[in-house]
């Protein structure tokens, strides 16, 4: 059986699964050679790993040369960006990508100069050079993989196996492009030199250049390279394959060479193969030979929308819409331009992006070529897709879990196993873009993989936290025992006994409290018969008090309920068995008791003016009593002056009548309340009322029986004047009135009021007097009662204030000042009243 070398160098090849047969197209660029655009004036650079792998060693404003770095950074797979031109750096902001997201990305934004200064570039051969000084400028020159991957190349040229088999990808299977083929046509001698050096890194036993049968020009160029070549022939050879889309692709390329599978999961160096692209090796030449960093590469521009299609060398950074408009773009509406093939391509939504490392392409077909996407219908479970793909994975599985967004089960059919190269898409009837929905499922499955890596991480770094806590405590602890013992050693045996008496006795002490608790509980507890004793003695002191309160109260009310009976059984004696002779007697006496009156007004005129003179030395009177009382003198004067005829010459009398009593019920006051000194204003406006009731009637009274009516009342006021001078005196002697039996006197004066306000003949007047007797007989027992009061000791305060009205207006009345001369006409004026009214009050007996 042949080992694996000699089926390669017989060209054994072996079959792929899967794969199509697309129309090539690749005649509108590989017809020209390769071409330079003119050197655009804005160059925009992506710089994306900056602040994680690299940071910027530029700032805005720096001029720049072609070829300079533009970062610095650490790291395996750190690969530093260059400026493709000299110029300045006019911003570093967030660019558009290319990408079919268009997300921005950090990008340095260079201003070209025109000059296109190269920095200094070091010159190298590769026989002065070691293997690990190759590989550093290979990673500083920033070569990553030409074939669409732009995986670094310093990488897969430092594997961790031997390495037996390199293969050199020229295939190119992706249908219009033709980049790769312009290269080995044009530049073998060179890809040739770029292998040469990949043999001193990796020493492998055979080299393959694979290309496609549609490639000849390619195949025998890269064949006469080799002859040219200083390696030997025997160890490398050109080995041309079927025509076969994705054949290109690398586990599809590696098992047509070999016949081997690359596991899943599983990289080529595993299995001793290396696969580079003949882009690749091109750059390694200039890299290593030359100095030049990665700043341009070969592009293929084609499709009908373009005038000049071909392959063009493109400075990185340039940006799509400049290249385009150098190889006269004409778009049409809706028009598609697509970085790659038609096959594993994407469309731009904004042309204003960047040409990569790993751009091969920039297609532009018109509508006739590539018909616009058609609507997406259901799958028909054909059965196609799983022909078609090359991996040999279940794409009509994946679709399903991919569109349910079930992205774990999409995983377990090997998702990551796909290489995304649209065949499923290309052979389905249904038109379904399969493809993007796996892109989809593994953007997510990414996403989540990496959560879970930070998670894991932080979930790391808060275990080694608490580690570091834990092991600092524990370092604090032994310090802290290795301190003690320290002192413990240094303390002399005297200071060891005292410390340890000291802790005896404390112990002790803890011990003693903890008996004395645990063998008499009940010396801590409350002597709660002492406290209860002290209770119940209070309860019953409340007792007693509230029944001396309730003894107290139940003697009063009895005192009261007796007067009211007395009271009420006098009245009723008086106004039913009065005699007839009483009676007649008292009408004899009314002129007797008129001229009394007379004369006690002119006493109290007199009265009057001694206590004005004496209050205006000895005290104040308040202003607010004399404005109250003004109107009553001003009315009664009024009324007494002013009678216009013999009616009223009547009534006028009676008012005077009135007036008098009214005037000696004053003066006895004031007398009595010069005596205690005390003087309240709101008596005033109790008595007030009933003045104002008695000149209201008075004046009123318009004919002769009305006259009669006010003279009964004025027989009425007086009696009730003299009822209440008598009570006023003794409650200003003993101080102190019940407030019942006032209110008994109240009521006695108001039924005299009403008695005396409603006859309308002689009978009923002398019910009149008969009832002022009795009244006069109640106010006597009124006064025995408040004396009785006083004995025993019980007095109210609503007594005094009762009383205290009537003491008010004797002293207001008293206060007002009046001199002799206006005393005598005072008591002139009385004397005629007098008269007049027991005239007046003869013809009404007659």
């Amino acid at each position: 059986m042949l080992t694996l070398l000699e089926q390669l160098d017989k060209g054994t090849l072996w079959r792929s699964p899967g794969g199509i047969h697309p129309p090539e197209l690749k005649s509108l660029s590989n017809q020209s050679t390769i071409a330079s655009l003119p050197l655009q004036s804005r160059f925009v650079i992506p710089v994306p790993l900056v602040g994680q792998q690299a940071t910027l060693s530029v700032k805005v404003g720096d001029s720049v040369l072609k070829g300079q770095p533009l970062t610095e950074g650490a790291g395996f797979i750190y690969l530093p960006v260059h400026a493709p031109t000299s110029g300045t750096v006019v911003a570093i902001e967030q660019h558009s990508s290319n990408h079919a997201s268009s997300l921005p990305v950090l990008s340095c934004i260079i201003e070209a100069d025109g000059l296109d200064t190269w920095c200094e570039l070091t010159s190298s051969k590769i026989e002065q050079l070691s293997k690990a000084d190759i590989l550093v400028k290979i990673k500083q020159a920033g070569i990553a993989g030409m074939g669409g991957a732009a995986f670094p190349s310093h990488v897969k040229l430092n594997p961790a196996s031997e390495i037996d088999l390199v293969i050199i990808n020229g295939v190119e299977c992706e249908p219009y492009i033709s980049a790769d083929d312009r290269l080995m046509r044009e530049f073998s001698d060179e890809i040739l030199t770029g292998i040469s050096i990949i043999h001193h890194l990796l020493n492998p036993q055979r080299i393959i250049i694979a290309i496609e049968d549609n490639k000849p020009e390619a195949a025998q160029a890269m064949e006469s390279a080799i002859r040219r070549s200083s390696l030997p022939n025997d160890m490398i050879r050109v080995t041309v394959i079927p025509t076969k889309y994705p054949s290109g692709g690398e586990k599809q390329l590696i098992q047509i060479i070999t016949g081997k599978e690359v596991p899943s999961g599983a990289i080529p160096a595993q299995l001793g193969i290396v696969v580079h692209n003949v882009g690749t090796a091109y750059a390694i030449q200039e890299a290593v030979l030359q100095g030049k960093p990665l700043i341009e590469r070969v592009v293929t521009l084609t499709g009908e929308s373009i005038g000049k299609p071909g392959n063009y060398w493109l400075r990185i950074g340039t940006t799509v819409e400049d290249a385009l408009s150098q190889v006269s773009f004409q778009p049409e509406s809706s028009q598609k331009v697509i970085v790659g093939g038609p096959m594993m391509g994407y469309a731009l939504a904004d042309l204003d992006v960047p040409i990569l490392k790993g751009t091969n392409c920039l297609l532009t077909p018109s509508q006739a070529e590539i018909a616009p996407d058609p609507d997406e219908k259901a799958c028909i479970r054909c059965g196609e897709c799983a022909v078609a793909c090359p991996a040999l994975l279940l794409p009509q599985q994946l679709f399903w879990h991919a569109k349910a967004e079930e992205y774990d089960k999409a995983a377990s059919f090997n998702l990551k196993d796909c290489i995304e190269c649209g065949c499923c898409s290309y052979v389905c009837p249904s038109d379904i873009p399969l493809v993007e929905y796996y892109r989809v499922a593994k953007s997510a499955l990414k996403n989540a993989a990496e959560e879970k890596l930070q998670a894991e991480q932080a979930k790391i770094r808060f275990e080694t936290r608490l580690q570091r806590l834990e092991d600092e405590k524990n370092a604090r602890e032994e310090k802290s025992k290795q301190a003690a013992a320290k002192r413990q050693a240094n303390m002399k045996s005297g200071d060891k006994d005292a410390v340890a008496a000291a802790m005896a006795r404390i112990a002790a002490k803890k011990a003693q409290a903890a008996e004395g608790i645990t063998a008499d509980p009940a010396a801590t507890t409350p002597d709660t018969t002492t406290t209860k004793a002290a209770i119940d003695a209070t309860s019953a002191k409340k007792t007693a008090v509230n029944a001396a309160i309730e003894r107290a109260k139940a003697k009063k009310a009895a005192l009261a309920t007796q007067s009211q009976k007395d009271n009420q059984s006098d009245v009723a004696t008086v106004t039913t068995d009065m005699p007839v002779d009483t009676i007649d007697r008292a009408n004899d006496k009314k002129a007797q008791i008129a001229a009394a009156i007379a004369r006690a007004k002119a006493k109290k005129a007199a009265l009057a003016n001694e206590s004005a003179e004496k209050n205006d030395v000895d005290a104040e009177q308040p202003n607010d009593t004399v404005n109250e009382v003004s109107p009553v003198n001003e009315t009664a004067t009024t009324s007494a002056v002013d009678p216009a005829d013999d009616k009223k010459a009547k009534i006028a009398a009676a008012v005077a009548k009135a007036k008098a009593r009214k005037a000696a019920f004053a003066g006895d006051s004031t007398e009595k309340n010069d005596v205690d000194g005390d003087q309240t204003s709101d008596t005033i406006s109790k008595v007030n009322p009933a003045i104002e009731v008695d000149t209201t009637i008075t004046a009123t009274s318009v004919d002769d029986k009305k006259a009669r009516i006010a003279a009964a009342v004025a027989k009425a006021k007086a009696k009730k004047a003299a009822l209440v001078g008598d009570s006023t005196e003794k409650n200003v002697v003993d101080g102190d009135q019940p407030s019942d039996t006032i209110n008994k006197v109240n009521r006695a004066i108001e039924i005299d009021t009403t008695i005396a306000v409603t006859p309308v003949d002689d009978k009923k007047a002398r019910i009149a007097a008969a009832v002022a007797k009795a009244k006069a007989k109640k106010a006597a027992l009124a006064s025995d009662s408040s004396a009785t009061n006083d004995v025993d000791g019980v007095q109210t305060r609503d007594t005094v204030n009762e009383v205290n009205p009537a003491i008010e207006i004797d002293t207001t009345i008293a206060a007002i000042p009046v001199d002799d001369k206006k005393a005598r006409i005072a008591a002139a004026v009385a004397k005629a009243k007098a008269k007049k009214l027991a005239n007046s009050a003869k013809q009404e007996e007659l």
